[in-house]
């Protein structure tokens, strides 16, 4: 069985992809920043309709939104840098991928406040997205065995390792439910959104059937090539008993 080939990595692609992630992500922070300046505007009444209220059924389509408002500007500050380089890094495989991930973690982290933040909290922030972009890219390379990717994530988690802290379940003052359920979502879009390859074909190739010689009067064997002429002519006299 022939051992299985790496294809080359196409780097073309991957310059292509990375600058589709950059613009992507510079996309998403202006939106983020546009919506947080109608939100100052409107003294925060974006915060008030779109953040998530634990455990109200009303609150539900809010786990979209809520990653996309903020209480004010400095939490805002504090987001947008982690935001853009974990989401660039997460988006340069991809960005089709990306915008799948995104959509779990929304899921998976605004799921978490509802079902286990404090009654009659109100939450909103793009912590939880955060927290899932790092998790997807500390754990993608080791999935995909991609050598970049994974020392992009040996890089980034010895970076930033500290952030956890603030998904330990209890810590005052911050809303680890959205942190904690953002990483799990990260880790699982790591599994989820892997880089798929066909399987190679693991049946031995046959070996050629050798050819054999046809002597006068013995039909061919199988697999043999196929008769001269001389040959043919033997045969038919032999048939006729000559």
């Amino acid at each position: 069985m022939a051992a299985e080939q790496t294809p080359a990595p196409d780097y073309g692609r991957m310059v292509a992809e990375a600058r589709r992630a950059f613009y992507v992500m510079f996309g998403v922070l202006c939106l983020v920043w546009a919506l947080h300046l109608v939100n100052w505007l409107t003294d925060y009444q974006l915060s008030v309709d779109g953040g998530i209220r634990a455990r109200e059924p009303g609150s539900l389509p809010d786990l979209v939104s809520a990653p996309f408002l903020h209480v004010n500007w400095a939490h805002l500050e504090g987001n947008s840098g982690p935001l853009f380089i974990f989401g660039f890094l997460a988006a340069y495989r991809g960005v089709k991928r990306f915008l799948g991930l995104t959509a779990l973690l929304a899921v998976t982290s605004g799921a978490a406040i509802w079902l286990f933040s404090p009654e009659r909290s109100l939450t909103i922030g793009a912590s939880g997205l955060v927290f899932g972009y790092f998790g997807y890219v500390v754990l993608r390379g080791l999935i995909d065995r991609n050598l970049i990717d994974s020392l992009i994530g040996v890089v980034m988690g010895a970076s930033f390792a500290y952030i956890l802290t603030t998904a330990v379940p209890g810590t005052p003052g911050i809303s680890w439910q959205g942190h904690l359920g953002g990483l799990l979502g990260g880790l699982a879009g790591a599994w989820i959104f892997r880089e798929r390859r066909p399987k190679a074909s693991t049946a031995p190739a046959s070996a050629p059937v050798p050819a054999q010689s046809a002597r006068p009067g013995s039909a061919p064997a199988e697999g043999s090539a196929a008769l001269t002429e001389r040959q043919k002519l033997l045969k038919e006299l032999d048939d006729l008993g000559l």
